[in-house]
């Protein structure tokens, strides 16, 4: 379990870095698309891609909000199959549930849906909120890490079970009933304390997403946010640190506390 737990940290240490940058927010359903570089910036090829990809969006769009409105879900992904070029709708809650929904759906297998290496999540009409752009390694990152959680919480299971029965067995012993009741307290709370964790990196992650450009062609506009996101990058970098460093201080208690109930376990057997 413990070098489940580190895998878990490493991957919310790299999940939190690229996915600062991952996310770039929209003016409108026409998706012009600005980021931490300026569009004078972006090679002339990328550039014309995106708009000519926006544009085909944006022509669609009463197709994309029917949909979404069918669905009853706040958004959805929406983009154009890279295979052959038709209109794909993944309805959700957000860009993180309607990814987890596409990839238990039929459509993830062999000889399904193409996905671009960029998607638009589109809000429902009533939501006032601008398109957001955002990457498929993004989602598939943020899958990663809701897998790594479900494998983390199975593996608490199992140690509150045999916990369980290790008090079952040693009624008399009422001091290591107590230390034994202690760890599952403490267990409990750094389970949610890495969930807590996965929660604030997930939402950094989309951070960039919610500035909204006013102006795209107003470059000295755009150079000012792009500071300003570098400067909230390197704090955000060091506040990982600083958490990364608290959750390891307290997995290596619990794991001192874990060998120590284990050891009074084992002698009153």
């Amino acid at each position: 379990m413990l070098q489940l737990l580190h895998v878990l940290l490493g991957r919310m240490r790299r999940g939190a870095l690229h996915g600062l940058g991952s996310g770039v927010p929209l003016v409108s359903l026409a998706l012009v698309v600005v980021g931490c570089a300026s569009p004078s910036l972006m090679p002339e090829a990328q550039a014309v891609a995106i708009k000519n990809r926006d544009r085909a969006l944006a022509s669609r769009a009463d197709a994309i909000h029917a949909a979404i409105s069918q669905s009853g879900h706040v958004g959805a992904l929406a983009f154009l199959d890279a295979a052959d070029g038709r209109l794909v709708v993944l309805p959700g809650d957000s860009p993180a549930d309607a990814w987890s929904r596409y990839t238990t759906s039929p459509e993830s297998g062999p000889g399904g849906v193409s996905v671009p290496p960029v998607l638009t999540f589109v809000h429902r009409a009533d939501v006032a909120k601008a398109p957001e752009t955002v990457t498929r390694s993004v989602l598939q990152q943020q899958q990663a890490l809701r897998t790594s959680l479900a494998a983390l919480e199975t593996q608490v299971g199992i140690v509150q079970r045999e916990l369980a029965e290790s008090i079952a067995a040693t009624k008399g012993e009422a001091d290591a009933r107590a230390d034994i009741q202690k760890a599952l307290t403490s267990l409990s709370e750094d389970l949610a304390a890495v969930r807590k964790f996965m929660l604030q990196t997930a939402q950094l992650g989309w951070l960039n997403q919610e500035l909204n450009v006013e102006n795209a062609s107003d470059i000295r506009k755009v150079a000012a946010a792009s500071q300003e996101l570098s400067a909230s990058s390197a704090r955000l970098e060091e506040s990982l640190r600083q958490l990364s460093g608290n959750l390891a201080g307290q997995l290596k208690e619990l794991t001192h506390r874990l060998d120590t109930i284990h050891g009074k376990v084992s002698s009153t057997k």
